[in-house]
């Protein structure tokens, strides 16, 4: 193949060649990488003839469509479209009929002549034409269909269809953060909360009471973990960062004891035969989640309970089976496919199979749509029927926690995470295995946080195929993950511009980037925000173009900006007061230590004990810059008149105490970022990390509980202290 071809090819499948590392020097992404990336695309390089053929039918197959898949457009742009036609088709009279989300009907008569000529190709004799037509349309924002008709002869041909999606020109901020006003809240892991009536694991329950406590603190919003559905089969794969679908709620966080039908008589009788609150007793004394446990019980507790709901309420015409009817239509594929799934998973277990997801499925199942599993769907409608109750369930009790914090008053109330990807063998493939490249995950390329670079084990989505689906599977996700949230936190937000792909028996560095239609994903972001009324938030650490930094800027995404980031090249941290305003700042994050666990080392001692690093002279070099960087923030903190002076200005004398703790927390609380996010475990002075990167079986990651009951942590006076303290302090911000 000439390096012509292979490098329109690479441009054209928007493949990276170079970019900016995470210390700010120039790297370049290796040939061979580019060229195994196209080979798994389907494309075969090491044959020139066969490769000739194929790209020759991609081309053909391109001009031969009147129309693309999608456009998308902003509030205020001209009505534009790019259309394609044989040249003897070029004259003919066309209509495009578009039909609006309020069942609005434009009829619009052209000929592709009329329009501006871009580009013109002949394919087997007969020249084909691109041409750009405009119209004098307007559109309301939102998602409009439209079909392209030939009229020739007096005869009307359908030869086309196309998606119509028109957004605003930036993400929702609320009123009271655009004229200057500072909030503060907590960012919390939901599985974490303990308190003296859960069964092991935090629910929505909890969540309420946090807000509504928290609320009489002064915070202003409570940031979640990932939320998405995980394996209920399988419950030890527990990141919430590598769910089976990131449309649908984890089932585990539904307080049982609120359901219809909990306090029926059949019920309460297997509850008491079965010594289920002893059960419980044990699971909450437990200070790591035990997952297994937790989830037998719920699991059990629940088709209990599903059984008499579905006999009170599903069986009859009542106002609860026209509300899960309606949950299900919503739902559509994607929620029929994903109780399919689960259903099938536990079959399989149940059977001794492996059943962890679906490559391991037995051959008749491993596509969602085979007459295998439509007879096994109907077959056991029931069970399938249960894990979508789950779902409508799930829904309901976040809806109402949601509604807890607004009604306690919280000026933006709970934010959802939306994770970067799902894990290789979720629900969430196995129903569209088309969008996704299953031979490569998502990763980053070394950077601070990874010098070795990273490897998620996440399966990316392929730009190409999610134009062709017309975005709809992205619509899903921001769209369900912002209902009834105040805001919404995007993982690796580079994902919007760029993705580091790894094939799966690589090392982490040895990725290529693959770009993604940017604008055109804000464009979908911002419309979903404005309709959802739901900030946007862009966890943009590691490798960032700054570039990217400021078209999020642009579309009124928030930055992620991390305290233990914010360093000069002096080595010196700082000021939140110079953080943008146009941001949420942070001391530390789940994939990092405490605060008494940085500042005593405890992550770097941990990751000796689990052989995390290379060799002691490594481990050495980090305990030396740590040391170095704790002098340094000692220094802004007595800079800034941060601290007592009762503190030493001497890190060799200083030990992470309260003062010391709260005095960091109130010295963010001072900056410019509009939003201030503090972890409880930071309050509560907790020193064991819920997660240490880089680790799978060494750790427990994602399992440590808090230390404290909720219900203990808002009767402390130095915690409500805190929180005045907070408060006041982003007052004066506010103001400033």
């Amino acid at each position: 193949m000439s390096s012509d071809t292979l490098n329109a090819l690479i441009a054209h499948r928007g493949i990276g060649t170079d970019f900016i590392d995470a210390w700010g020097n120039p790297a370049k992404i290796s040939q061979r990488n580019q060229e195994k990336l196209l080979k798994t695309l389907g494309y075969p390089i090491d044959d020139e003839l066969a490769l000739s053929v194929q790209l020759d039918e991609e081309a053909i197959g391109e001009w031969q469509s009147p129309l693309n898949p999608v456009y998308v457009f902003r509030s205020g742009d001209a009505f534009s479209l790019l259309v394609r036609c044989s040249i003897g088709d070029a004259a003919e009279n066309h209509s495009l009929n578009v039909v609006t989300e309020s069942s609005l009907k434009h009829n619009l008569r052209f000929s592709p002549v009329d329009g501006e000529l871009l580009a013109s190709e002949e394919i087997d004799g007969l020249e084909w034409h691109q041409y750009l037509l405009s119209f004098p349309l307007e559109l309301d924002l939102g998602y409009h269909n439209a079909s392209l008709f030939r009229l020739s002869d007096g005869k009307r041909k359908k030869i086309a269809s196309t998606k119509i999606i028109v957004a605003p020109k930036r993400c929702y901020i609320p009123k009271s953060i655009e004229q200057g006003e500072k909030y503060w809240g907590f960012s919390v892991q939901l599985y974490c909360l303990r308190s003296q009536r859960n069964w092991g694991v935090g629910d929505f329950t909890d969540l309420s009471f946090l807000a509504e406590n928290a609320a009489n603190f002064g915070a202003d919003f409570i940031g979640l973990n990932p939320i998405h559905q995980l394996y209920p089969a399988n419950p030890d794969a527990c990141s919430p960062y590598g769910p089976s679908s990131r449309r649908w709620i984890n089932y585990i966080y539904i307080d049982v004891e609120k359901l219809e039908c909990f306090d029926s008589k059949a019920v309460q009788s297997w509850l008491n035969a079965n010594n289920v609150e002893e059960t419980l007793r044990d699971l909450r004394e437990k200070d790591w989640v035990d997952y297994e446990g937790v989830s037998k019980v719920k699991l059990d507790a629940l088709k209990q309970i599903f059984k008499v709901y579905q006999s009170e309420y599903l069986s009859k015409n009542t106002k609860q089976h026209k509300a899960f009817t309606e949950f299900v239509e919503q739902g559509g594929e994607s929620l029929h496919g994903l109780a399919i799934f689960e259903a099938i998973q536990f079959h399989l277990k149940e059977e001794g199979k492996e059943y962890w997801g679906w490559p391991v499925f037995p051959e008749q199942y491993k596509s969602c749509d085979s007459p295998a599993v439509k007879r096994f769907a109907k077959r056991y409608a029931d069970e399938v029927t249960f894990f979508k109750y789950l779902q409508f369930q799930a829904q309901r009790q976040f809806d109402q926690a949601s509604k807890a914090a607004v009604d306690a008053g919280m000026k933006v109330g709970l934010y959802r995470d939306l994770a970067v990807g799902v894990s290789d063998g979720s629900a969430e493939i196995w129903s569209n295995k088309e969008l996704y490249c299953t031979d490569v995950s998502v990763g980053a390329p070394p950077d601070i946080l990874g010098p070795l670079g990273q490897k998620w084990g996440l399966p990316p989505m392929d730009p190409q195929q999610l134009v062709q689906q017309a975005y709809q599977p992205i619509i899903d996700l921001f769209a369900s993950n912002m209902k009834s949230s105040g805001a919404l936190r995007i993982d690796h937000a580079m994902a919007l511009l760029r993705l580091w792909w790894v094939h799966n028996e690589d090392d982490a560095s040895e990725g290529v980037y693959v770009n993604y239609p940017v604008d055109d994903l804000l464009a979908i972001l911002a419309l979903e925000s404005q309709r959802n009324q739901s900030l946007v938030i862009g966890e943009d650490l590691g490798t960032v173009p700054e570039a990217i930094r400021d078209k999020l800027k642009e579309n009124g995404v928030y930055s992620y900006r991390v305290f233990f980031f914010e360093q000069a090249k002096d080595g010196g941290f700082y000021s939140p007061s110079h953080y943008p305003e146009q941001s949420m700042a942070t001391l530390t994050t789940h994939d990092m230590p405490t605060l008494i666990g940085y500042w005593h080392c405890d992550d770097l001692n941990l990751g000796r004990e689990l052989g995390v690093y290379p060799d002691d002279t490594v481990l050495q070099t980090l305990f030396d810059a740590r040391h170095d960087y704790k002098q340094a923030i000692l220094d802004t903190l007595h800079g800034h008149h941060s601290i007592s002076d009762h503190i030493s200005r001497d890190v060799n004398h200083v030990g992470m105490t309260q003062a010391l703790n709260f005095g960091m927390q109130k010295h963010m609380a001072t900056g410019s970022s509009a939003l201030l996010s503090l972890q409880l475990e930071d309050w509560l002075e907790m020193d064991k990390p819920v997660n240490i990167p880089g680790t799978f079986n060494e750790y427990p990651n994602w399992k440590r509980k808090l230390t404290r009951n909720l219900e203990e942590i808002f009767s402390r006076g130095d915690l409500k202290q805190l929180g005045a303290d907070l408060t006041e302090r982003r007052k004066r911000a506010s103001h400033s």
